[in-house]
């Protein structure tokens, strides 16, 4: 759980709505350690933001909406003025007992700070709440569902903040940035990894409209959480930058949106940017989505202008749910999180009927049956309500404990009237594969269980079993690109504390078998190849194919021939050429996947100064020469870099390759050779030097035998130790290799 919290005074009014303070059975904790200070900001108050790690030995759940107060004295006497109260939030993040928290400090009160006076309050918990919502208040006729869609860094994240604002969901506060991005990986790196949920109260014309908002990725990588977000909704609000235009992930999320039939409002956002040309934008919207320019809405999320208008439209030009309360329950679940005291909690549409509390329901994936323990919407935070009903979006808790139990796309229905199931969600295809294992074979059980609960919340990640003769066992993962993996392996890290080695990715290849004896043991003729060291001999195949895409770049025109330049040197056939306006051109290409997984973008934005854009589709499989290549470090290959290459760019990457592990083994204290080979062909070699000793220190002049005998005898003793040292290859070193500099 991802929680941020900020202090403020305690006053006597602040107590009213938590039960424990009044009834003085507050949860003490115990600190293992003193409060670390990590880094102090000045802010405009005058006072200090510092980023503290607290440790504490606290083992029932914190949620966001929960209290941590700390005390300048035992917390057995009366709370005084001086206390702080942080108020968690989603903004930070929780690892075990583990807590980090960012908050409002004076230095003076710092001093005071005692690990003995800490309190956790409890303002709301389905415990202690009985006020639920009553969601029946709320007809079909004033639901809207919709998502937010965009490019990446086109403010969605931050128009959902405004929204949010707006409609009381949240106080209105500059810390509020990205409120629905929770995850850490979110946080660090700007970009929204997971599709996030908040139900919005509005009123207008003398009516209360419950506004179900889903704030989406804007990365290719992530497009399949955009895909299962708009199966939830009847529309969209698309949000173009007045400054960049349309980008290729705004032209992909349209065509999905269009695909799915759902309303579309579009939004041109960033208004208040000095160089932005919102009229410009709006003819690029008409002229490539038919959509009126008219019909654009021109806002500055940042600064909150015209935002409400956006609210205005999505009532009136976005439908409302078709649904019927009076047929029976069918439930899709269309995303899901495993919760460590509550089991799983799954976030579901309603297509018919109501869900409560003790109703008996039945997943169609499983058969099995579950009682409902807790149903609810999320405003951002979780909020238990008496009943969903038809049109609604919401969580439920049922008491599901396995991580295969809540598949996403599964329907749920009540156990006295089975529904035929909801036609869910189109399995995501894995563009990248690569394998992971435990840094230490004794961890394989807990990495196990950490990667099942992550795959939970994000399905589209592949898993199957697989076992390397130098890391143990392990497996095999498919993601949809490389920074879905990158993503992935972070949040293991930060969320499950899993110490793992990726090795370097691959594309999936496949191979046409000529070889009789291995079409009987594959019981097929053509294969799948997603490790390269089960890569088949050339001898034993008839043809090698490996997957294409369809990429659309769209890029600024002062950069089109470098661009064209960058794409022939990737192997990509030109498709089509299309001016989108008189500054901005739409090309199409075919890749090889191969050529654009690991950095083509990023050297795609070196080349266009971060002007150009990129977004590919699946474009099937095409015929073409590969081979493999080894990585030998002293000889010996080390199967975790073993790849698979096109035979004409066989020696630039293994070049490129060996140049990288140069720069990323650290010197020992003998000579490393790193060579990559074909066979028993040498293609590169790069060397990292050994530490010298001074074995000449104690020579003072003398005859140059006794010299040479000392380097003679050195010489061989590092020879020795070549032999039967081994060589530690850094974890993160596996993607680093297989990335190219930036062309030129």
């Amino acid at each position: 759980m991802r929680l941020g919290i900020h202090c403020e005074k305690l006053l006597e009014h602040q107590t009213k709505g938590y039960p424990q303070l009044a009834a003085g059975n507050s949860h003490h904790v115990i600190l293992y350690s003193e409060a670390q200070p990590l880094c102090y900001v000045d802010n405009e108050d005058h006072d200090l933001t510092l980023l503290i790690k607290i440790d504490i030995n606290w083992r029932g759940p914190v949620r966001s909406g929960d209290m941590l107060v700390l005390t300048p004295v035992p917390t057995g006497k009366c709370i005084p003025s001086m206390t702080r109260i942080l108020h968690f939030q989603n903004h930070l993040w929780r690892s075990q007992n583990c807590y980090q928290a960012a908050s409002l400090w004076h230095r003076h009160w710092l001093r005071r700070f005692s690990p003995d006076n800490i309190v956790i309050l409890r303002p709301y918990s389905s415990q202690i709440q009985k006020d639920k919502l009553d969601m029946s208040r709320f007809p079909v006729e004033n639901i809207r569902n919709f998502s937010i869609i965009a490019h990446v860094d086109h403010g969605k994240s931050t128009l959902a903040d405004r929204l949010l604002e707006l409609t009381g969901a949240i106080q209105k506060t500059k810390l509020n940035k990205q409120v629905l991005d929770k995850l850490q990986v979110e946080r660090e790196r700007g970009i929204t990894v997971k599709a996030q949920t908040a139900s919005l109260f509005y009123p207008s014309e003398g009516k209360t409209y419950l506004l179900n908002l889903i704030d989406t990725p804007g990365h290719v990588d992530f497009s399949y959480e955009v895909s299962r977000s708009l199966s939830a909704c009847q529309g969209v609000i698309l949000v173009v930058d007045a400054n960049e235009g349309i980008q290729a992930q705004t032209v992909a999320n349209f065509f999905l949106a269009f695909e799915t039939q759902l309303s579309i409002i579009p939004v041109v956002n960033k208004i208040d940017l000095k160089n932005a040309d919102p009229e410009r934008v709006e003819k690029q919207i008409e002229k490539m989505f038919d959509i009126p320019k008219e019909e654009c809405i021109r806002i500055s999320a940042k600064l909150g202008t015209n935002v409400e208008n956006v609210l205005r439209e999505v009532i009136s030009r976005i439908p409302p749910p078709s649904v019927q309360r009076s047929d029976p329950l069918k439930a899709l679940v269309f995303d899901s999180a495993f919760d460590h005291y509550r089991g799983i909690v799954a976030n579901i549409a309603l297509f018919g009927g109501e869900i409560c509390k003790g109703q008996k329901i039945v997943s169609s994936h499983t058969g099995k049956s579950y009682e409902v323990n807790e149903v609810g919407i999320l405003t951002p935070n979780e909020q238990p309500a008496v009943k969903l009903y038809a049109g609604q979006v919401g969580y439920v808790i049922a008491g599901m404990k396995d991580v295969q139990e809540a598949q996403i796309g599964d329907t749920l229905y009540l156990q006295k009237h089975p529904v035929e199931p909801l036609p869910g969600f189109k399995s995501a295809k894995p563009m990248v594969f690569a394998g992971m294992y435990p840094v230490d074979q004794s961890d394989y059980s807990n990495l196990k269980n950490a990667i099942e609960k992550l795959t939970l919340n994000d399905s589209s990640v592949t898993v199957h079993q697989d076992s390397s003769a130098a890391l143990g066992a392990g497996w095999r993962l498919g993601f949809l690109g490389l920074l879905h993996m990158e993503v992935f392996y972070q949040r293991l890290e930060q969320e499950y504390n899993a110490s793992v080695i990726l090795t370097a990715p691959t594309v999936p290849y496949k191979a046409i078998l000529s070889s009789t004896k291995l079409i009987k043991e594959f019981g097929r003729e053509e294969v799948t190849i997603v490790n390269p060291a089960q890569f088949p001999d050339k001898s034993q195949v008839s043809q090698y194919l490996e997957p294409m895409v369809l990429g659309t770049l769209i890029t600024p025109e002062e950069h089109v021939g470098k661009i064209i330049t960058l794409c022939q040197g990737r192997r990509a056939v030109q498709k089509s050429m299309v001016y989108i306006d008189d500054q901005r051109v739409l090309l199409k290409y075919l890749f090889p996947l191969n050529e654009i997984v690991v950095d083509f973008y990023d050297s795609l934005k070196f080349l266009s100064s971060g002007y150009a854009s990129f977004d590919y589709e699946e474009a099937g499989y095409q015929q073409t020469d590969l081979i493999k290549m080894d990585i030998l470090i002293n000889g010996r290959p080390v199967e975790e870099l073993t790849t698979i290459v096109h035979k004409e760019k066989a020696y630039s990457v293994g070049k490129a390759m060996c140049e990288r592990l140069r720069d990323s083994i650290p010197r020992q204290l003998f000579e490393i050779a790193i060579q990559a080979a074909i066979g028993s062909k040498i293609l590169a070699r790069e060397t990292v030097k050994a530490y010298r000793k001074n074995v000449l220190a104690k020579c003072y002049g003398g005859d140059i035998t006794r010299k040479m005998k000392l380097l003679k005898r050195q010489a061989e003793g590092k020879k020795k130790m070549r032999k039967i040292g081994n060589v530690e290859v850094p974890k993160d070193v596996f993607i680093d290799v297989l990335k190219k500099q930036p062309s030129k």
